[in-house]
């Protein structure tokens, strides 16, 4: 696979996986849904809903649903570089969460994490990361066109 369609492949992953998480309601609908599969799982559920987590994980959806956009709609290398980045810190504190009492489902959203971040953070540490790629293709096909 080459690095812009992980590019693209992670931010759909990351567009279907927190749409729902953008507002109260439909919030309401995936916490009630998780905590099903979670309890089915001897995962544990989550916690009832209070207005604080709501505003939180809503704020999250949003920031995510937004940054999923912007990758699907222009994809570069350096939104993989800040990706895996951030992929690294939702691990962190998701491996937090589910150490300290949290439902274990998390380790299901960290695994993916996990391999979005580690595949998109490996190539830059190459000798040629994906900009040189990136780079060197667009020029290929910008020759002839006019702006």
């Amino acid at each position: 696979m080459n690095y812009r369609r992980l590019v693209l492949v992670s931010a759909g992953y990351d567009l279907v996986v927190t749409a729902a998480f953008v507002t109260p309601w439909t919030y309401e609908l995936i916490r009630q849904a998780l905590s099903a599969l979670g309890l089915a799982l001897g995962l544990g559920g989550m916690p009832a809903a209070d207005p604080t987590q709501v505003m939180y994980a809503n704020l999250m959806g949003s920031v995510v649903v937004v940054w999923a956009a912007l990758r699907l709609t222009g994809p570069r290398a350096v939104y993989g570089l800040y990706d895996g980045v951030a992929r690294s810190l939702f691990a962190v504190w998701e491996a937090y969460g589910a150490v300290h009492g949290a439902t274990g489902l998390l380790w299901f959203f960290f695994a993916v994490e996990v391999l979005f971040g580690v595949l998109q953070l490996a190539p830059w540490l190459s000798a040629q990361p994906p900009t040189r790629w990136f780079t060197a293709r667009l020029r290929r096909n910008s020759r002839g066109s006019t702006p």
